[in-house]
């Protein structure tokens, strides 16, 4: 459903990747590899439509993102390293405003969300005054009210300990075993007991 067609990418006069191709169908969960500086943020970048490789492209459906972004769109859920929190709001208003912009209007999900990612009890203390560990789990929290097809999450597991490591790769395996898709970045040793798991390395 999802495919990289022949990207080619250039930073700073340094190949980043190029006619780098991949596809994921539903069920799938993919790590993107590669050290420090290969372009794994660059391509998860690229592929949510926040940056623009030189050559290449990304398909949805069998269609082109750049002539089909709205509808591609509705189906992504992108986490980058910018957690989008605003910090003006608390933990809950945060996610009351994420699932708003969907349409949607459930309180007991919400404060559900917030639990799953250990902030029980904190849901109304604004995200300014959280570490940046609780601000990346409100962002995080938004997975659990998610409807997304497609989930781009870069370094997800940033600041989260063993057990909230656990959580999240059963929500992502049971995000796949429902049919969605999952693309991710991560430093960490995950779904060593997964069949669904494929890795993708760049670089060398």
């Amino acid at each position: 459903m999802l495919e990289i067609r022949d990207l080619h990418c250039v930073r700073d006069e340094r190949v980043l990747f190029e006619h780098l191709s991949f596809s994921i169908v539903s069920g799938e969960l993919v790590q993107i590899e590669g050290r420090n500086g290969a372009g794994k943020t660059t391509l998860l970048r690229i592929i949510a439509g926040l940056g623009d490789a030189d050559a290449g492209k990304v398909f949805w459906r069998d269609e082109a993102v750049q002539s089909a972004r709205e509808e591609f769109h509705r189906e992504l859920l992108f986490l980058g390293h910018n957690t989008g929190v605003k910090k003006e709001l608390t933990a809950f208003e945060n996610l009351a405003f994420y699932q708003s912009m969907h349409g949607v209007s459930d309180h007991k999900m919400l404060w559900d969300a917030l639990a799953k990612v250990g902030l029980a009890g904190r849901e109304d203390v604004l995200a300014g005054q959280l570490s940046a560990g609780q601000q990346r789990r409100v962002a995080l929290a938004r997975l659990w009210i998610s409807n997304h097809k497609l989930w781009v999450l870069d370094e997800p597991l940033t600041a989260i300990d063993k057990q909230g490591v656990k959580v999240l790769e059963a929500l992502f395996s049971e995000h796949a075993r429902k049919g969605g898709m999952v693309l991710l970045t991560t430093h960490q040793d995950m779904f060593s007991d997964s069949d669904n798991l494929r890795k993708i390395r760049l670089g060398s």
